[in-house]
């Protein structure tokens, strides 16, 4: 007999995903997802960007409900498919009032899908997109610190925008350097994991202010549902995590995470 799973979370302040794959459900499973994410305060949620062939749809995810929002760019891992008529549809799409950032973009040395020379001009060009398009950024990088902070430096006065390192697991000195010049880190059932114990010791040292909330999914579900297909419903149990490590209440954390994120993607909603 299997073990039974708790029941999600629900509680009192709504809650914005700020990185997610919509773009993997098909069209049953998307209607069954904002239906549950409805029930558990699961207010908006930004579908990630990563590869030429799904620009697209990640720009038309973001026309099926109110609640689905979206980013354009290349993933490091498909930085080879860059080039200028990619670039191009980028650009152009970026100007859909939907599409929130640019993203998600960067550095991974970890699996060396690409060349890292074409990883970091791939990750300069859209860095430079984002500073002519005055958008934030959605920042992707495995042990790749030292090049992901020095290419950041080059960016430091011209980036007014910043934006977020999505999925943090680098090293401290990075996410001293991110806090300091005003990136928000992005944080998910990685810090339910046992072996994350470095990624918590982050969580504790991220002013609260510059923490937002993601899940990643379909990929990286916390525990209790580890090694199944991720979803944003379970952000309640990544919220719960964090707030624990951070000694504090969680609809604390929900309710400054959520001003975090509308900083990050909505602007205009803290100005009205």
């Amino acid at each position: 007999m299997s073990k039974k799973r708790p029941d999600i979370p629900r509680f009192d302040h709504p809650i914005i995903e700020t990185h997610c794959h919509l773009d993997y459900l098909d069209e049953e499973q998307l209607a069954q997802l904002l239906e549950q994410s409805r029930e558990i305060g699961i207010e908006r949620m930004v579908t990630i960007a990563v590869s030429a062939d799904n620009l697209d749809k990640v720009l038309n995810l973001s026309r099926v409900d109110d609640r689905i929002w979206g980013t354009q760019g290349i993933h490091p891992h498909d930085a080879e498919q860059y080039n200028i008529d990619v670039e191009a549809q980028i650009i152009e799409q970026l100007d859909d009032p939907r599409m929130l950032a640019v993203g998600e973009i960067g550095l991974d040395y970890h699996y060396d899908h690409a060349d890292r020379k074409v990883q970091r001009e791939v990750f300069e060009r859209q860095l430079q997109i984002a500073v002519d398009k005055q958008m934030p950024v959605v920042i992707h990088t495995r042990e790749a610190d030292e090049d992901t902070r020095a290419i950041l430096a080059n960016f430091e006065q011209s980036l007014t925008h910043k934006g977020v390192i999505h999925s943090f697991t680098s090293g401290m000195e990075l996410a001293q350097y991110c806090i300091e010049q005003g990136f928000k880190l992005g944080f998910n059932g990685i810090t339910t994991f046992n072996r994350a114990e470095n990624v918590r010791d982050v969580v504790r040292s991220t002013p609260l202010e510059q923490i937002v909330l993601e899940t990643d999914s379909p990929y990286l579900a916390p525990v209790p549902y580890r090694g199944r297909p991720n979803s944003p419903c379970y952000l309640p149990f990544i919220a719960q995590r964090i707030a624990d490590e951070l000694e504090i209440n969680v609809e604390e954390l929900l309710k400054q995470t959520y001003r975090n994120s509308q900083a990050l993607f909505f602007p205009r909603e803290l100005d009205s």
